[in-house]
């Protein structure tokens, strides 16, 4: 990765914002729709600064004063850069290409945006309320992300892809957290593209992922951030029996 994604609330800060005419509207849009205050360039509490013109001589005196700054337009200026982004809050889908092409992001946006459904909002509100419930069926952390994992995977009793997923129904039928195993995943090549469905989420659900030595990053990439690598003796790693991960679960 080339920059950490994140998602800032602004709600109630102040942003400036500088430049005129169509992009600085965009911007403006953008940033009142999150909360932010807009305010001058003179503004001496702003920690964030958005340049609509890309003008280097600003974005130079707001970058002296310690601000993170976006020069549309002008990636090499840009200390964060706006990704084209997919609302279905308080879910949000941001798309960043790091500045390498605003058409291609706004592309893949208009994809997602046919995709997702509209309830997406409803069922992220639906989980929080159930936390209590959760965590009374499920105390061990582990077994709950399971559960839950299992239920919101495709086809699952709560598939975000679904029709109208209910949770508290989901809850009511008192659902078993998937059951301990071991998967065997064995690559056909380096790229993850290559990954099957349900290769990719089995990966994304693992606690603890057993890889020989020379499986590509990019491979155990796919695996959550805090799933457990552990590299194994034993396992196959000549290219013609295929790369072989076991993911445990």
């Amino acid at each position: 990765m080339q920059s950490l994604p994140v998602f800032l609330a602004l709600t109630g800060r102040p942003v400036i914002l500088t430049g005129q005419g169509e992009a600085a509207e965009a911007k403006r849009r953008l940033l009142e729709r999150a909360g932010a205050i807009v305010v001058r360039e003179e503004d001496a509490d702003a920690r964030i600064a958005i340049v609509a013109d890309g003008d280097e001589a600003t974005v130079a005196r707001l970058k002296a004063r310690g601000l993170l700054v976006n020069a549309t337009d002008r990636p090499a200026l840009c200390d964060f850069t706006l990704p084209a982004i997919v609302d279905r809050d308080p879910v949000l889908i941001a798309i960043g290409t790091g500045g390498a092409s605003a058409g291609l992001a706004a592309a893949l946006r208009q994809r997602l945006e046919a995709l997702l459904p509209t309830h997406l909002g409803d069922l992220a509100r639906a989980l929080f309320a159930a936390r209590g419930a959760l965590r009374r069926l499920w105390p061990d952390s582990a077994q709950r992300r399971q559960a839950i994992g299992k239920a919101l995977a495709p086809g699952g009793a709560i598939d975000p892809l679904g029709f109208d997923p209910d949770v508290d129904f989901w809850l009511s039928e008192a659902p078993d957290a998937m059951v301990g195993e071991l998967y065997v995943l064995r690559l056909r090549s380096d790229d993850p593209d290559d990954l099957t469905l349900r290769d990719a989420r089995m990966l994304a659900q693992a606690d603890r992922v057993y890889h020989a030595v020379d499986v590509p990053a990019a491979i155990l990439d796919r695996a959550r951030v805090d799933a457990v690598r552990i590299v194994a003796e034993g396992l196959p790693t000549e290219k013609s029996e295929g790369l072989t991960v076991w993911v445990g679960i």
